[in-house]
């Protein structure tokens, strides 16, 4: 249970809202781009229950037939799309300019081996992609929803999957969810059952020609293991190709390595082939009619590593035609691809052609510094990779930045569990400092749903998925929450939580500076300890320094700045009003605390 902050430390949080500009729109709304962007990620589910009625999807039975369980962390909690659109002007007051929510479509509801079963609440099991899933509500709900949210000003962004369905083929003789990848080599397509099985696929040369004429020589799917779908399940997904075993790699559960990261299962899941050119087209057929339809602001895309580079070569440029038919010229697409290695995440913007990716980098520098403590020169090297990107250093303003979420674990979860007996004070004050780091760092800064109410979690997966709205979970309610004596058992919308507070001022700053939204970022100074990291952003004639103590201990140092920058206001924290000399500003700064300083117009 959360103890009270000394109330000094609460009127130093809610301060980050008294230095705000006013609160406007952003200039040439019409004009946005991705870097204008404020993202907040939310599951439907855990968010807020509008209408009870459609809880267990229509079905009847227990949870292992309804998947409605709101007492079971891994099962539906109620909430739904009317939900979302109920709580539109809670995220706004965020100052949110776009929503990302996890996948909506119809979902298989219960799957697992036996005893181990877990429903598909999170959006990530489809077994129809053209429909929004019963749990969730209705697709006029869907459409009131995103034309709600356009009304505020906020644009929406679905989250895909292109690289399996729900479990629904099996294989003889291996337990559900738990068969071994077979590979290639093992296992070719032109042979059943190994090397020295009988020929089938007869001239199908595999995946070095993608032609039409060569896949259709692919007819038998049964090269690594005999396929089988329960009788029940032969005509459950939409649209119906999706049915034929044919259009799945079938090679048993992936190892995230080698061949079997693009071929394998994703436990358990069904793998598409999507090196086929009917799964190629038949998943851009699907998902440009979400844009045709809804008018939708953009892609999130999951398991994009698990993809062959040539479907995305194929895909995205079709989702970026499909939107600009639309009139949607803004369409941001961004890939999941889980990996802290800036080089490997800068391949899919280079040979896959992603946009943009979500900035795993980002979030484990951040993690390193903000959470273990480590020397701000980290922060400089994860910025010197921004070169990598195709585009450099134009394509990294772009990227979503993080700080934690629903597969890793909440941000205030690894503080808690790396630095044990952190005090509730020190505790929100890094956790408002990290959140100002994602806020006026380059790229996108994405607010995962609750860390605004100080959630913590218990863990990654289902222990980060806790309810905003009053939860049934015990593992959720005996947590503790950062900046409130709340718990997760109530209703968890407060407007006057400190965190909130603190989001909602740098938003308004980030709005009315367009330096902290599409300025070039040049890193003025770090350290090998914890203590000072500082960068400036330059935008026209405008350059706004940024200035972090990750230490305990304040500090004072100089800090080298623009020649022509000469007098300095203060947007957050304390500012000299000049520079020390032509180049050279001084700072001071508490611990755990930042200072936002601006100098207009440089000479």
């Amino acid at each position: 249970m959360w103890r009270y902050a000394s109330l000094a430390v609460l009127m130093w949080a809610v301060a980050c809202t008294n230095d705000a500009a006013p609160d406007r729109p952003l200039a040439a709304e019409t004009g946005r781009i991705a870097e204008d962007e404020v993202v907040y990620f939310v599951l439907p589910d855990r968010f807020e229950n509008a209408n009870p009625d459609n809880d267990q999807g229509g079905l009847s039975g227990n949870r292992l037939s309804t998947g409605f369980d709101p007492a079971h962390k891994g099962f539906y909690h109620g909430g739904d799309v009317a939900g979302l659109t109920r709580r539109l002007d809670y995220i706004k007051g965020l100052g949110v300019t776009a929503i990302w929510l996890a996948p909506v479509y119809k979902n298989k509801p219960v799957q697992g081996a036996a005893g181990q079963e877990s429903a598909g609440y999170h959006g990530y099991w489809i077994t129809d992609f053209t429909s929004i899933d019963p749990h969730f509500g209705t697709r006029e709900e869907f459409a009131r929803f995103v034309e709600a949210a356009h009304a505020r000003g906020m644009r929406v962004y679905m989250d895909i999957i292109t690289n399996h369905t729900a479990d629904v083929i099996q294989y003889e003789g291996c337990p559900v969810q738990a068969c071994p990848y077979r590979s290639r080599a093992d296992y070719p397509y032109v042979r059943r059952g190994g090397v020295k099985g009988a020929a089938i696929n007869d001239g199908f040369l595999g995946e070095g020609d993608l032609s039409e004429s060569n896949f259709l020589r692919l007819t038998n799917p049964n090269f690594a293991y005999e396929t089988k779908v329960p009788e029940a399940e032969r005509a459950v997904k939409v649209p119906g190709w999706l049915n034929d075993p044919i259009y799945y790699h079938n090679r048993g559960n992936t190892t995230f390595r080698g061949e079997s990261s693009q071929m394998g299962d994703f436990v358990g899941l069904d793998d598409l082939f999507t090196e086929h050119p009917r799964v190629v087209q038949g998943m851009i057929d699907i998902y440009g009619a979400w844009i045709d339809e809804f008018g939708i602001d953009g892609y999130r895309i999951d398991t994009a590593r698990h993809v062959n580079p040539e479907f995305w070569q194929a895909f995205v440029p079709a989702m970026q035609e499909r939107a600009r038919k639309r009139g949607i010229d803004h369409f941001y697409i961004f890939g999941e691809v889980f990996d802290p290695d800036p080089g490997r995440l800068a391949r899919f913007t280079r040979v896959d052609g992603f946009p943009a990716v979500l900035d795993f980098a980002f979030q484990s520098a951040v993690y390193d510094v903000f959470v273990r403590s480590t020397g701000t020169d980290r922060l400089n090297t994860l910025f010197e990779s921004d070169a990598l990107y195709e585009g450099g250093s134009q394509t990294a303003g772009k990227l979503p930045t993080f700080l934690g979420n629903h597969d890793m674990g909440r941000f205030a979860h690894f503080m808690l569990r790396e630095n044990p007996g952190l005090s509730d004070d020190e505790l929100l004050r890094r956790t408002v400092l990290a959140h100002a780091f994602m806020m006026f760092a380059r790229g996108v800064p994405v607010i995962y749903y609750g860390d605004e109410q100080g959630f913590t979690g218990d863990g990654n997966d289902q222990d980060a998925r806790e309810d905003m709205f009053p939860s049934r979970t015990a593992s959720y309610n005996d947590n503790r929450l950062v900046g409130t004596s709340a718990t997760t058992a109530a209703s968890n919308f407060d407007t006057s939580h400190p965190i909130y507070r603190a989001i909602a001022g740098m938003s308004a700053i980030r709005a009315a500076t367009p330096a902290l939204r599409r300025g070039r970022q040049i890193v003025r100074n770090y350290v090998e300890t914890p203590g000072l990291f500082a960068f400036s952003r330059l935008y026209g004639k405008s350059e706004v320094l940024i200035a972090f103590n990750t230490g305990a201990s304040p500090l004072r140092a100089n800090v080298e700045v623009d020649p022509g920058s000469a007098s300095w206001r203060a947007l957050h924290g304390v500012c000299a009003p000049a520079s020390s000399a032509p180049g050279s500003y001084s700072v001071e700064i508490a611990p755990f605390d930042y200072v936002l300083c601006i100098s207009e117009p440089r000479a």
